[in-house]
């Protein structure tokens, strides 16, 4: 009897412990939810992170920089995410934010001319007279003189933008300010510029709608985008003298251009790259979360965003996200330290 007893005994000290045990691997399982929204360039590189990423489940949403700004600045997510630095204004709202650099590609010029096939050339001042409305046509002196033997078309050119609050628009607009005196006067640079000709289209996806519905057509978009919607995109000219088309090659080479960061909050500039890097895209940027430096869910962030700009930076390779430069890494970490409770 006494034997049965302890068996009785030990069974019963068996199945608390398997009880106890499961309990806390059911607790161990359940995973933190992050929200974040923004910009629809960095987000299919973030639907990769969050497929790879085991610590949390990640859900995002792609509304655009400006309303993923107006997001973490209302506290709605967790994390907001814009491809065009914070103005002061912004940060202001924000109340306590820091941005984080955390992606970095390009912005690509795709158009749609009858006849003409895959990198046409242009440059950044004509680029800039097209969005100023001086060049209206796409067989103008200008096109054709650097685009020997290709037999243009007398076709109206219509310059299409972006109507929302973009991350896109601002790169597109800083590399125009940059390199045209007349455009930087007259629109500047900015997330929703007050573009005088042209029309406008909502997201990526409206622009490209518009592309492909609007003979004569020239946009920008990011370049993942243009390629995977098979759009003909342009060669641009650089500082060196040369054409190059958006690729990893292109913007790897205008990332190597960054040698340290000097921003305190990170807001990061590498459009018209020096003549130094002669195999340099000209419109590329990069992309930042952006994070209330005081949260309850700060270790959950600290965590997913420090794994982003190491672990996760190889993911972007298939989408023409380059690895972020080392001295960006760096600044990118030593912000996520400022990240508390």
């Amino acid at each position: 009897m006494r034997s049965l007893v302890a068996v009785i005994a030990v069974l019963g000290v068996t199945t608390l412990t398997l009880t106890a045990w499961t309990g806390l691997a059911g607790a161990s399982a359940k995973k933190t939810s992050l929200t974040g929204a923004g910009s629809t360039f960095v987000q299919p590189l973030v639907t990769q992170w969050t497929q790879h990423y085991g610590n949390a489940q990640i859900n995002y949403s792609g509304v655009g920089s400006g309303a993923g700004i107006a997001a973490i600045s209302s506290r709605s997510v967790d994390f907001g995410a814009s491809d065009a630095p914070m103005s002061p204004d912004q940060f202001s709202a924000c109340r306590g934010c820091v941005q984080i650099p955390w992606a970095f590609s390009a912005t690509s010029i795709p158009y749609n001319v009858s006849g003409i096939g895959y990198g046409l050339k242009v440059t950044g001042p004509i680029l800039a007279n097209i969005y100023l409305g001086h060049i209206k046509k796409w067989n103008d002196k200008r096109i054709r003189a650097i685009n020997k033997g290709v037999k243009l078309p007398d076709e109206s050119i219509v310059p299409i933008f972006r109507s929302d609050g973009s991350g896109t628009s601002y790169n597109f607009t800083d590399y125009l300010s940059r390199v045209s005196k007349e455009f930087k006067q007259k629109i500047g640079k900015g997330t929703q510029p007050s573009f005088q000709v042209g029309v406008g289209a909502r997201g990526s996806s409206g622009v490209a709608a518009k592309l492909k519905s609007t003979p004569g057509g020239i946009t920008y978009v990011d370049v993942a985008y243009a390629y995977r919607n098979s759009f003909k995109i342009a060669k641009l000219r650089n500082r060196a003298g040369r054409f190059v088309v958006p690729s990893v090659r292109s913007i790897r080479a205008s990332a190597a251009a960054i040698k340290k960061v000097t921003s305190k909050n990170n807001a990061i500039s590498i459009v018209d790259p020096p003549k130094s890097q002669p195999k340099a895209y000209s419109v590329c940027t990069f992309t930042w979360v952006i994070v209330p430096i005081q949260t309850s869910k700060a270790p959950d962030l600290k965590r997913f965003i420090t794994w982003a700009v190491t672990k996760g930076q190889p993911f972007g390779a298939k989408l023409l996200f380059v690895a972020l430069p080392k001295p960006v890494q760096a600044a990118a970490e030593k912000s996520i330290a400022r990240i508390h409770r």
